[in-house]
């Protein structure tokens, strides 16, 4: 199938496009900088998903919106005005199957920054809209909320050990997830999935379920 991922340069977006490519489909990366991703299928394009002109795309079966920005200056304009551009761009068309948001744990939880939780909050909501609007098209709509992912955006907490033992404390599992885990989730719910729509799958190692019983 023809899959359209955005952000793909690195972590969960590099992650998600190298699952796709290892089974076979065909891949189109958006991101602001160069992929090292090196394979006969898979085809790049530096752009920015709120300031550039999209490039024109046709019959797009997979639409991931992975793209985003973690700064407060950028997160409403990237991460939730971004993506709607991207979608209302691709997604409808007659070949499309499946549109899936990577949003956040803090889009329920409220956690982090402000204008970041806000923005995936949004995401959230789009999704639903967007599921309303493609079921015409008979495509799955889902958003992804990880918790916790080990990234490079992460690096801060991860390499100090201090902060990371107190984030892993946060969730019941007492760890955080992969990027590859991330992707395989990404995978099942656009391409095995086939009945599930209109739904945000909270993947974040138990923390926000996490609670201290006092009796």
């Amino acid at each position: 199938m023809k899959v359209l991922i955005t952000g793909t340069t690195k972590g969960i977006g590099r992650a998600i496009a190298l699952k796709f490519l290892e089974t076979g489909h065909e891949v189109i990366g958006f991101d602001v900088l160069e992929s090292s991703i090196i394979n006969p299928n898979y085809k790049h394009y530096i752009c920015d998903i709120y300031n550039s002109e999209l490039p024109n795309i046709t019959d797009v079966e997979i639409l991931i919106n992975n793209a985003g920005t973690q700064n407060s200056i950028d997160d409403i304009d990237i991460n939730l005005k971004g993506t709607i551009k991207v979608t209302e761009k691709y997604a409808f068309n007659n070949k499309i199957k499946s549109v899936l948001f990577i949003a956040s744990a803090s889009a329920r939880t409220g956690a982090e920054f402000a204008y970041y939780a806000a923005s995936k909050g949004g995401v959230v909501a789009y999704m639903k809209n967007i599921a309303m609007r493609l079921s015409t098209y008979k495509a799955t709509v889902n958003s992804l909320s990880p918790g916790g992912v080990i990234t490079e955006l992460n690096e801060h907490i991860i390499n100090d050990p201090k902060l990371y033992r107190e984030v892993l404390d946060e969730t019941m599992l007492n760890k955080w997830a992969s990027v590859e885990e991330i992707a395989e989730w990404a995978y099942f719910i656009t391409v095995v999935n086939k009945s599930m729509t209109a739904e945000d799958l909270l993947i974040d190692n138990g923390e926000a379920a996490k609670f201290n019983f006092v009796w």
